[in-house]
């Protein structure tokens, strides 16, 4: 993974399957898990902080494609990074879009689809995803 990978902290687990389009795009914090199948398309840098867990099947598209068929048919495509903050719990089933940041101490539900920034301290999901709780203090559940 150090030769894939452009970045990576220390305590980094990610279990197989795992897919990306460059790798040198990816960087990784400290204590980083990511369970079965987990895709990257990093054709713009994806950052992920420390202490995040993803669960299986997610994936981080950064790569687009224009609305017009006629510029899509061309081939033109463009990237937008994605940042995910510190200690961040992303379910399974999660897909992040191009141009997403996710705040600090946020969990995304499992199944959303994660079109746009999410704020720190947030319990977000859905699909499109957005807050529906905000994280205070030492909640277990």
């Amino acid at each position: 993974m150090h030769e894939i990978i452009g970045k990576m902290g220390e305590n980094i687990t990610i279990l197989p399957s795992f897919w990306c389009d460059y790798g040198y795009n990816i960087e990784i914090g400290n204590n980083f898990f990511s369970n079965h199948n987990l895709i990257i398309l990093d054709c713009a840098k994806v950052t992920f902080g420390d202490n995040v867990f993803i669960g299986p099947n997610s994936g981080f598209y950064t790569a687009g494609h224009p609305f017009d068929p006629e510029i899509r048919r061309v081939g033109i495509e463009y990237a937008k990074p994605i940042t995910v903050g510190n200690d961040v719990w992303v379910g399974a089933g999660v897909h992040v879009m191009p141009g997403v940041s996710i705040g600090n101490n946020v969990v995304i539900g499992a199944g959303s689809v994660v079109t746009k920034d999410i704020e720190d301290d947030s319990v977000a999901l859905g699909n499109p995803c957005k807050v529906v709780k905000k994280i205070d203090g030492k909640q277990v559940l």
